[in-house]
């Protein structure tokens, strides 16, 4: 994959490459405890664009995917990586998935709600994290439940616990983890959507960088880059998007 130098200087007008990085979703990017340096899949995948385009690496980290999402749209940020979504789509320019991730719900081990389709009913209260995924999806698709936003998808089951509320919705692999510290509660039995992570840029940049952007994509799928980085991190429960090419 060769990158035009006119496409190089389109992703980095600041002289840098700077990486929106959602910590938000723990499938992709984690903070270590010790040194409070960012990792995870999105990271890996950032610096091995820096390295294709031969420029410097900025990581400009977020708690959640609203902040990083508004990153980048308003040209904060060079490229990121996001859950892709119509209206996020409005002012930035999504590659292809690179991972497919499951979203489920949770609910109290005592509750009548067995399944999806019991969710949205007159009186169930659903906790998401605010600007997620999870939020823009469900504030389309629930016609009758109510949306409770917690201020980020990590403080969802708490927000659910605190408030009494009905419904939690988030990341499976979140969502097992956080109810592994409270005992009572329960995943329903099937996600509720899949959720296509991508990366993007802001449409501003131009085609020819959304172009280049989409090939390494294409290119760290197929070469195997994004299933060895899955591996390595050691994450379940998400798999390699499908290639487009």
């Amino acid at each position: 994959m060769q990158i035009d130098p006119s496409v190089v200087a389109a992703f980095t007008p600041t002289g840098k490459l700077r990486a929106s990085i959602n910590l938000g979703n723990p499938i992709l990017a984690n903070k270590d405890p010790e040194s409070g340096e960012p990792f995870g899949v999105s990271i890996d995948l950032a610096r091995a664009f820096a390295s294709k385009l031969r420029v410097e690496l900025e990581l400009i980290v977020f708690d959640t995917a609203g902040k990083s999402v508004e990153a980048v749209g308003e040209d904060r940020a060079d490229f990121g990586f996001f859950a892709v979504d119509p209206l996020r789509g409005e002012k930035i320019a999504f590659t292809a998935p690179y991972v497919l991730i499951e979203g489920f719900y949770l609910v109290r081990e005592h509750s009548s709600i067995k399944t999806n389709e019991a969710v949205d009913v007159p009186g169930n209260r659903v906790a998401v994290g605010k600007g997620s995924a999870y939020d823009l999806f469900l504030t389309r698709e629930l016609k009758r439940a109510s949306i409770v936003r917690a201020p980020s998808s990590q403080a969802v089951v708490q927000t659910f616990l605190e408030q009494n509320l009905e419904v939690a919705a988030g990341v499976k692999q979140q969502l097992e983890a956080d109810a592994g510290k409270t005992t009572g509660l329960r995943l329903l039995g099937e996600r509720f959507m899949v959720i296509a992570q991508a990366m993007g840029t802001p449409k501003s940049r131009g085609h020819a960088a959304a172009a280049a952007l989409a090939e390494f994509v294409e290119e760290m799928k197929t070469s195997g880059f994004v299933a060895d980085a899955l591996r390595r991190h050691k994450i379940a429960g998400a798999g390699v998007a499908p290639s487009v090419r």
